[in-house]
């Protein structure tokens, strides 16, 4: 289990995570969902021990990771966003090292070798030198470092950054078997479509603060039935009320875009386009979106995630 406690980091005047508190339980995985900078990766760097925090407390398995760091950090394993291999040595080569790292010999060690690079999909490119491996490919191998050890808490930080589609779903795969196995994970990430398939429970986490918490089913209930729907064009702003009167709710209204959320906008798009073309301007383009975490990341915060990001 991971508990965090009043976790505050501040950098001079920046405060870069501010009053943060989450438990990530053993066989669940907790996400961290949010855009770049806002505070995900340096939550994970205080809960890793990688750097300080100003305040506030973080326990791994109930040792504290500053007071008690060995015990902390002998059940923990850390996917960080920058890749920790040696890219002159090969993935057999690299997984000795840091198992080596992690106190594992022998036939132990060869067997874990083994084990996670079947879990990750490079049994027969083991002996290839990593520099010869695709961007995918060094991820699967940053994750096989970093649980050969078995470790009882995972933190992954932004794991499937710009990686393919078959090394994602390898990833998220073994990710899934760890929680089965009673593995407490908590997982970074700005795609809402990993978030939603994965996720027991999650925080949205903007600006160093957490404005959202809960179940993946409570999240969406605070969207409740409403789609989101985008229009794209050059519009004239005008009176709120108009839009406001087909029972939308406004969540953008600017002069290159228009969001709003509203119950059945497929059935009533005709309607929807009809008032903004006849009242705010020409529309170029029109999205619709079902209720999901990317609504209510824009309803909560203004600005899509991958806009923010």
């Amino acid at each position: 289990m991971i508990e965090v406690k009043q976790l505050c980091k501040s950098f001079g005047n920046f405060i870069a995570v501010d009053n943060i508190n989450f438990i990530a339980k053993s066989g669940e995985i907790f996400g961290l969902l949010g855009p770049n900078g806002a505070g995900k990766s340096t939550t994970i760097n205080c809960i890793s021990g990688l750097i300080t925090a100003t305040s506030g407390t973080v326990d791994i398995n109930s040792y504290n990771i500053t007071a008690q760091a060995v015990k902390a950090k002998s059940s923990l394993g850390l996917v960080p966003q920058e890749l920790a291999l040696y890219e002159d040595l090969s993935a057999h080569e690299n997984l000795v090292f840091w198992g080596s790292a992690y106190g594992l010999t022998g036939k132990n060690l060869e067997n874990r070798i083994q084990h996670v690079l079947k879990d990750v999909g490079l049994e027969s490119r083991q002996k290839d030198a990593v520099n010869q491996y695709s961007g995918g490919m060094k991820r699967r191998l940053n994750f096989a470092c970093a649980i050969l050890h078995k470790p009882a808490a995972l933190l992954l930080d932004e794991p499937t950054v710009g990686v393919d589609p078959q090394s994602r779903e390898h990833l998220l795969q073994a990710i899934i078997k760890l929680k089965e196995q009673g593995t407490a994970v908590i997982y970074t990430t700005h795609y809402m479509e990993e978030a939603e398939r994965l996720c027991d429970n999650l925080a949205i986490i903007d600006q160093g603060k957490i404005i959202a918490s809960g179940t993946v089913a409570e999240m969406r209930a605070q969207v409740g039935q409403k789609d989101l729907i985008t229009f794209s064009g050059q519009f004239e702003l005008s009176d709120k009320t108009l839009l406001q009167n087909l029972g939308a709710e406004i969540l953008e209204l600017n002069n290159n875009e228009i969001r709003l959320l509203i119950v059945e906008a497929p059935k009533r798009l005709s309607e929807v386009l009809n008032t903004i073309e006849k009242n705010y301007g020409k529309v170029a383009s029109v999205s619709i979106q079902q209720a999901n975490l990317e609504s209510l990341f824009i309803k909560l915060t203004g600005r899509a995630l991958r806009d923010a990001a």
